[in-house]
């Protein structure tokens, strides 16, 4: 097969990441929920005909990690057909956890399955025990529906009894209903582009470029980690607790360097948690492809060529590579800060002008609502600060990548008011380059609501790295109608009264380097 020149490569990079960043903004503007359509939590990826990751659009972290897992799981149960569309949100088949709603459309050309389309949004509330479906529970049934691989449109023929059981089990039917038209709008406007493609450049020369295209990833990626000494490096972090009064949850890598490979072993992590924790395998090849993408600098195409070097390996059962039934809603989103905060940690002893301090290691989690609505969003914290630069304030880190929600777009959707947010000030930790700030975010609730909190770093602070000093613990606190305060734990579910008032307190990122 010919070569191609570094140019024709990033045109073609750019060409296919194109189709699904156009499925991004179709998402976006068709969707109900605030969650998509004002934080944009979702993400969209085009695969080749054998499954391999061709492209994405710069979404989730968290998401495009694991959806290669995913669409390798549907290739192996399905015999796909044109017009088929699949539906899935189960973490133990490539999924994360269950709001992260996954639709995937094999795409066809002339009788050739050629292409597959992949997107991934995260729903407000998909069923399960407390509205938003993102408690502490300790059982996968009570976080929601969970779904198998299955047919959602079968043969260009809409399943009307799958969709309406669905819908008749989660909270917000309408607003559900919505993005999930959405997402179909998206994998429809994925096909157009992708098909008109095919019929500029040809068939044939698209699966070229997109074989050519992973072996520069992979040949990219062996030299990024030739930059790093050899050797075997080992770190450790925590979780603060399994959110039952627990002690803390380790989780232990050993890292090791060879010629343009990288092992990454964590398989003496804490075992398997009864709460919901736990982060399957996905989730945990999700946080380290996005530590060693990063580490390329935006310079790797994030492909499955750039997945070769890298070999994860886990033991089924615990807290890193959960097993089913165990309940995984943190997993996704807590657990997996945690094991972008140990690689990151490891790797700082090999190429420390390279690696941040922790950042926030949270992203606060705050889902509520009540019979018939729900809503769910992260907060932001502080970024560790790095060589040579201090951390930035007020910001998603590291495995999420979403934006807020605008406080209009909140009060006006949902019976509240947000007293304040706005910044944490010397919440960063201290250093020659000091950490980022927090933030804080007030809501007052006009109508009685249940509120789940699954946050982090409540009790462990996040680390600094070379004599700086660890960000400010996060705060969770609820006010009564007579301004009397509670101190509530990072985790649980608590029915607010109207005219109570729940304060987040975000964590600083660490510091970087000794003061002089």
């Amino acid at each position: 097969m010919p070569g191609f020149s570094a140019t024709e490569i990033t045109v073609f990079y750019a060409l296919f990441s194109s189709v699904a960043e156009e499925m991004g903004v179709v998402l976006r503007r068709s969707a109900f929920s605030p969650n998509i359509k004002e934080r944009q939590d979702f993400s969209c990826a085009l695969f080749d005909g054998e499954g391999r990751l061709l492209a994405q659009a710069a979404h989730i972290p968290v998401h495009l990690g694991a959806l290669p897992d995913t669409v390798a799981e549907i290739r192996r149960l399905f015999e796909l057909h044109p017009g088929d569309v699949i539906i899935t949100n189960d973490p133990y088949r490539g999924g994360t956890h269950l709001p992260d709603l996954t639709l995937v459309k094999p795409v066809f050309v002339e009788g050739r399955l050629a292409f597959f389309l992949a997107v991934r949004a995260h729903h407000a509330d998909v069923g399960g025990r407390y509205p938003g479906s993102m408690a502490l529970s300790r059982h996968i049934e009570e976080e929601g529906v969970l779904i198998p691989p299955t047919r959602l449109v079968e043969a260009g023929r809409f399943r009307r009894d799958f969709w309406e059981d669905f819908l008749s089990r989660v909270r917000g039917r309408e607003e559900r209903e919505g993005d999930l038209r959405a997402q179909l709008a998206a994998l429809e406007r994925g096909e157009k582009r992708l098909l008109a493609l095919v019929s500029r450049y040809g068939l044939s020369e698209l699966l070229s470029r997109g074989e050519e295209l992973q072996r520069y990833s992979e040949n990219y990626m062996r030299e990024v980690l030739r930059e790093i000494p050899r050797g075997r490096y080992y770190f450790e972090d925590y979780l603060d607790d399994d959110g039952e009064g627990g002690p803390p949850v380790p989780i232990r890598l050993t890292l090791t360097v060879e010629d343009g490979r990288v092992v990454l072993d964590f398989r003496d992590s804490a075992p398997e948690l009864e709460t919901g924790l736990n982060a399957v395998r996905s989730v945990t090849r999700a946080a380290v492809f996005y530590v060693f993408l990063s580490l390329a600098g935006g310079l790797v195409p994030p492909n499955q060529g750039a997945l070769a070097p890298l070999e994860v390996l886990t033991r089924p059962g615990t807290v890193v590579d959960a097993r089913p039934p165990a309940p995984v809603a943190g997993g996704n989103v807590e657990t997996s800060q945690r094991i972008v905060d140990v690689i990151l940690g490891a790797l700082a002893q090999a190429v420390p002008e390279r690696i941040p301090a922790a950042s926030c290691g949270s992203m606060n989690n705050v889902a509520f609502g009540g019979e018939d609505f729900a809503y769910y969003e992260t907060i932001g914290g502080g970024m560790g600060g790095r060589a040579g630069a201090p951390g930035l304030s007020g910001v998603h880190t590291h495995m999420t990548n979403t934006l807020n929600t605008p406080v209009e777009a909140l009060e006006l959707g949902y019976p509240l008011v947000v007293e304040r947010y706005g910044l944490r000030p010397r919440s960063g930790g201290g250093g020659r380059f000091r950490g980022g700030d927090g933030l804080v975010r007030r809501f007052r609730f006009l109508a009685p609501v249940t509120v789940s909190l699954l946050t982090e770093r409540r009790k462990l602070s996040p680390y600094g790295l070379f004599g700086g000093k660890p960000g400010k613990r996060g705060r969770n606190l609820l006010f009564d109608r007579n301004g009397r305060k509670r101190v509530l734990p990072g985790k649980g579910v608590f029915d607010l009264k109207p005219g109570e008032v729940l304060e987040i307190r975000t964590p600083g990122g660490g510091g970087y380097g000794r003061r002089d």
